[in-house]
């Protein structure tokens, strides 16, 4: 079996949220979905799950961030294309999220193209995508380094 992740976020509104990561391409699991929790798939390895605050501090001692004043994470997620990189971010805005919200623009061109969104409770995600030829070499190619070293040697 392959090992997969949960990315687990406190929510003020399950149904509002169940309604936007369905519009942005996730699938609801109903297996694993109830008043107080939703799985929401995004590939066979990973997904969300949706935990309304109460049954969240249940999972923790430690106070629930405010995602909307305060940065707890990034979530990036991987695109086969920019065009899929603007779909995905553009619907998330239709779908009641706020748009390209980073302080940096990683639409100029490049090897990677990313813009981000944050869903109606304040979580951060960046869709990204990479040049092939760029994510096979590296951003620090270390064979060209230690080929570079030795030959200097």
């Amino acid at each position: 079996m392959s090992r997969m992740i949960f990315v687990n976020l406190p929510v003020e509104d399950l149904e509002r949220s169940k309604a936007f990561y369905e519009a942005i391409g996730f699938r609801n699991e109903p297996k694993f979905t109830n008043e107080a929790a939703a799985m929401m798939v995004l590939s066979d390895t990973i997904s969300v799950m949706l935990l309304t605050k109460p049954f969240y501090s249940t999972f923790t001692r430690k106070p629930i961030a405010d995602a909307h004043n305060s940065s707890q994470v990034l979530l990036c997620i991987s695109c086969d294309s920019p065009a899929e990189v603007d779909r995905i971010t553009d619907v998330a805005g239709t779908a009641g999220g706020k748009i390209d919200v980073s302080q940096e623009d990683q639409t100029k061109g490049g090897p990677m193209y990313g813009r981000d969104f944050e869903d109606p409770d304040g979580h951060q995600w960046a869709p990204m995508w990479m040049d092939p030829e760029f994510a096979e070499k590296g951003a620090h190619p270390v064979e060209e380094s230690a080929q570079s070293t030795a030959v200097a040697a």
